[in-house]
């Protein structure tokens, strides 16, 4: 799907592994998510910056697309009906949105604790702490988290249900392209997914870029991808008018 108006990035820049990052992103943007050297998991979540009471909604964009993973053509849905954003690219064709993530006594355990008076800026951050770091500069906090994408990230599960973390599931240079459908509240993190079983800390770096985006027709492949996907995309018209 060719959804980008603009071949040349509006923005680029790198988040290193291991840290955190949150930037409001208009609608009739692309976001592009790079995995810089491979093996990259990126955790996310959105809100509404103009009423930070809606957030994206992970039972609604699992139930109302019948899928248990997120790829190309899936929309990300707020929990007041409407679209966040369209996945218009996707390199791998699967993202995890049902693990959650990490958080400090996690990585302990597994990778060992080491602080900012150790390391500086290579200290173990984990993927709660860096989501309330980010989010408390919108004057959010606990109350606020929610169920997160990780992107890059594969989890599949067995006939008992125990899920398994798929390793080097993302190869370097693997791309995934967010449109986003509104206004949205974007926070980031690139600390280890939560079911990681790497034996060292891992520390991958993504690169983000931001582009103008196409204008979306009704043939829209996001926009027509489900009934539900399809009603979203009016409540998001009538949003937009009203405001």
């Amino acid at each position: 799907m060719a959804m980008l108006q603009t071949a040349t990035p509006l923005y680029d820049d790198l988040i290193p592994g291991g840290s955190h990052w949150s930037l409001i992103i208009r609608r009739g943007h692309v976001l592009r998510l790079i995995d810089e050297t491979g093996g990259a998991s990126l955790g996310m979540l959105l809100y509404n910056p103009e009423n930070t009471l809606e957030r994206y909604n992970m039972p609604d964009t699992l139930k109302n697309q019948h899928t248990f993973h997120l790829t190309r053509g899936h929309v990300l849905f707020s929990d007041m009906g409407r679209v966040f954003a369209s996945i218009t690219r996707d390199d791998l064709g699967w993202h995890d949105t049902v693990s959650g993530t990490s958080n400090a006594d996690l990585v302990a355990r597994r990778w060992g604790e080491k602080t900012y008076q150790q390391a500086h800026n290579h200290y173990h951050r984990n993927g709660l702490t860096s989501f309330l770091n980010e989010l408390a500069k919108f004057g959010l906090g606990k109350k606020d988290l929610t169920a997160n994408l990780n992107w890059f990230s594969k989890v599949q599960t067995d006939d008992d249900g125990n899920m398994r973390f798929v390793p080097e599931h993302s190869s370097a240079g693997a791309v995934v392209d967010l449109r986003f459908e509104m206004d949205t509240l974007v926070v980031m993190h690139t600390c280890p997914h939560p079911l990681d079983t790497a034996t060292e800390y891992p520390r991958r770096p993504v690169r983000y870029q931001l582009f103008t985006a196409a204008s979306v027709s009704d043939a829209d492949p996001c926009k027509i991808s489900s009934p539900e996907a399809t009603r979203a995309f009016a409540n998001n018209a009538l949003y937009h008018l009203m405001q």
